[in-house]
């Protein structure tokens, strides 16, 4: 099926008058403008951009990753996929490893069954057990850990290597370590830590190369203790990821994480099962969880995640000042790349002479 007359997204161009044929759920070409055929559809210049791609989503329409529910993670691939999300990466929480086994046998099963209308499921991002007390936000202490590598390895190997990203804190024993070896598997990132900034810088040099919802679960930027913040900004190669809903990260703070990580923000929704429900009592990690005014909290008060879609905090970033060909490819090719999947993800280009463009596409609105 060819789409003519549309507005391109694509990545190195930004938008780009043009056509696209898409065969099988996959764009296979990208055409001039005024291509043209039999039974074309007509997209009248509308501006349309890559399938978004959310690599730190927990749950919503009242499911949860972490139940290890295989209906439960269809119908939030199907939610997401409403929403502009064609590819994600579930994360699961700090829960005891055979709880994590259940769930990723589930991630297995939907990425190889890929089921039609829904979001494609790219990986796993394993955020916890390994993380700090101090810094644990709505972690559930009773499963904290020490990095063990072989139980991550164990994981990793059962559910088929998809676990694309791995968090951490680097203040734990053995994190550089663990890092190191974990690299070669995946992408390493600072999580829920408290660290000193020669104890994440240590674990940047052994490999990590990703940041977990900056500001968030770490300590603020001090010009004597610049800690993780400073020791991830350094990197060229290292990205962060942010939660743009408004509620997490002040609009001036958001602006400041695309100065500090210039070309390497992965907007993220960090959502609950909450998202897509009605104010009310909900569940994550063991813990209960209470949405009201569309923020979600722990009994104690402390922000739990978000109740926003991708879509959402695209549109907020937007709307924050960042510029809008920024915004999108930190919702579209960066986290691919996180993902190591951007040769069939998150851009309308072709990245390789014999990979097709695996993705959707969105009108914006």
């Amino acid at each position: 099926m060819l789409f003519s007359d549309g507005v391109l997204f694509l990545d190195g161009r930004g938008f780009t008058p043009g056509s696209m044929r898409v065969e099988d759920g996959i764009i296979t070409e990208i055409l001039p403008p005024d291509a043209r055929e039999e039974g074309c559809i007509d997209l009248g210049g509308a501006h349309v951009i890559p399938g978004l791609i959310d690599i730190h989503t927990h749950g919503n329409s009242g499911a949860d990753f972490s139940d290890g529910d295989y209906e439960g993670l269809r119908k939030m691939a199907a939610f997401l996929a409403r929403c502009g999300v064609t590819g994600f990466a579930p994360a699961s929480m700090t829960l005891p490893y055979e709880v994590l086994e259940k769930a990723y046998a589930t991630a297995r099963r939907l990425h190889d069954e890929a089921p039609a209308g829904c979001a494609r499921l790219l990986g796993i991002n394993m955020e916890g057990p390994f993380f700090s007390e101090k810094k644990k936000g709505a972690q559930n202490a009773a499963h904290l850990r020490n990095p063990d590598f072989d139980a991550f390895r164990k994981l990793y190997e059962d559910c088929g290597g998809l676990i694309r990203i791995v968090d951490l804190a680097p203040e734990l024993p053995g994190a550089a370590n663990f890092a190191a070896k974990a690299a070669e598997l995946c992408t390493v990132s600072a999580a829920h830590t408290d660290a000193t900034y020669d104890e994440a810088r240590a674990m940047y040099e052994a490999g990590a190369r990703h940041l977990t919802h900056l500001y968030n679960a770490m300590p603020s930027i001090h010009h004597r203790k610049p800690g993780v913040i400073g020791a991830a900004s350094e990197r060229d190669d290292g990205y962060a990821e942010l939660i743009c809903d408004g509620q997490h990260v002040h609009e001036s703070a958001v602006r400041m994480a695309f100065k500090l990580f210039p070309g390497r923000i992965c907007l993220i929704s960090d959502a609950l099962r909450c998202c897509g429900m009605p104010d009310g009592q909900y569940e994550l990690g063991g813990q209960d969880v209470f949405l009201s005014g569309g923020v979600a909290r722990l009994a104690d008060g402390t922000i739990a995640g978000s109740a926003a879609t991708l879509f959402d905090c695209l549109h907020k970033a937007i709307a924050f000042g960042i510029d809008r060909d920024t915004a999108i490819r930190a919702a579209t090719i960066n986290p691919a790349k996180q993902l190591g999947c951007d040769d069939h993800f998150g851009s309308g280009l072709r990245r390789d002479a014999g990979a097709a463009c695996r993705l959707s596409w969105r009108r914006e609105a």
